[in-house]
């Protein structure tokens, strides 16, 4: 409050706007109504990414998109197609097929290049909505976001000098020393003690923060035991400085099925990048599908929030997706940037027309649009 008595004037923010591709840019739209409607202060810079960029300049992840990510406060990303490599070179622009052009994900890409390490999806059933697993769930998961199986050291022609090395090393693999490199294939997953113990932090440190009483550290370790055994020596090395907080560990396998055998149990969830990526959408599913799952992926120095559904080209230009998930990746902006105020009241809206049951889009068995739904969110506010 200033001295007068009157409220400060809000900040001016400088926002990226990533439509991307399909119904990424419908659901961005709706979350602009809802923003609009709160009177949230900003700049939306347009960006270019995704498939279309792609095509014209084999880059689905701009130069001056890069740039424009290094000068906003966050950012908000709707959706991108991405098709296997040989389906990809197939859709370029006749002038650039031939180049070697190897098509990589620009979220990933950014998500590296930005060091936006901490992917967090909160999972919460609302009451009312009929795709509910159970009522009261409310999971929380942090999913390392920039090293494990995403890494994006690949190699689908595998080099002599690698397969070398690979046999020398390791004697399973002597056997792939003469067999030509277009015969096999290799991702590497990598975890370093770095990454796996800021995340693993994030998870505590939020535990502490919002009162929650456990963090499940979700893994393969018994098997996978170099890269998710470091995973879990870590945490139980953070573990040691939140002695309020219970700490347990699962595998990934087992973790599936106690989720959705009992979802009670499990509170907060800490995992490297692939389990993550699987369990976050188990997460969303049991609280009313993709339509409602939403991500921040959060650095230092940026967060860029997004919807964890795809592109759904097949549902392009109807509006007839859920913007839910979207709307509520707009609160986690909101949140992140300061805002909880403003968080606060958009998280309750989407409640109260998600409780009303009066408008609902077709996954929730209903009929509306896209931008009714975020009008009538929007009317709440």
């Amino acid at each position: 409050m200033s001295l007068s008595g009157e409220k400060a004037p809000q900040k001016r923010y400088r926002i990226a706007w990533l439509p991307g591709d399909g119904i990424g840019i419908e659901v961005l739209a709706a979350a602009r109504v809802v923003l609009d409607k709160l009177h949230f202060t900003a700049e939306y810079v347009h960006g270019d990414i995704g498939w279309e960029f792609w095509c014209k300049e084999g880059d689905a992840f701009p130069q001056r998109t890069i740039d424009l990510l290094k000068s906003v406060d966050a950012a908000m990303f709707g959706a991108i197609t991405s098709k296997p490599v040989k389906a990809a070179e197939a859709e370029l622009v006749p002038e650039l097929k031939g180049r070697g052009l190897v098509y990589r994900s620009p979220i990933v890409r950014m998500r590296q290049l930005f060091d936006l390490y901490n992917c967090l999806r909160p999972c919460k059933a609302y009451p009312g909505n009929p795709l509910n697993f159970k009522e009261n769930i409310d999971l929380v998961v942090f999913r390392e976001n920039t090293e494990d199986l995403y890494s994006g050291v690949e190699f689908n022609q595998v080099p002599p000098e690698l397969a070398e090395v690979l046999a020398r090393l390791s004697k399973p693999f002597a056997a792939f020393k003469d067999l030509p490199g277009d015969q096999y294939a290799i991702s590497t997953k990598i975890n370093t003690r770095k990454g796996s113990e800021r995340i693993i932090r994030e998870a505590f440190e939020f535990a502490k923060k919002f009162g929650r009483k456990k963090v499940t550290v979700v893994h393969k370790a018994n098997v996978v035991r170099a890269t998710d055994g470091l995973f879990l020596e870590t945490a139980r090395e953070v573990a040691q400085g939140y002695p309020e907080i219970q700490m347990d560990n699962a595998n990934i396998d087992a973790m599936c099925m106690w989720l959705l055998k009992n979802p009670f149990n499990y509170d907060v969830l800490v995992a490297p990048n692939l389990y993550g990526d699987i369990i976050s959408d188990l997460c969303a599913q049991m609280v009313g599908g993709l339509g409602f799952g939403c991500s921040g992926n959060i650095g230092e120095k940026l967060a860029v929030f997004e919807p964890t559904h795809g592109s759904a080209p097949k549902y392009s230009g109807q509006q007839k997706v859920n913007p839910i998930a979207t709307i509520l990746a707009a609160k986690m902006m909101l949140d992140w940037l300061g805002e909880t105020e403003m968080g606060a009241r958009l998280e309750t809206a989407t409640a109260a027309v998600i409780k009303e049951g009066k408008v609902r889009t077709y996954d929730m068995g209903g009929a509306n649009k896209t931008l009714e739904m975020a009008e009538a969110i929007a009317a709440k506010l």
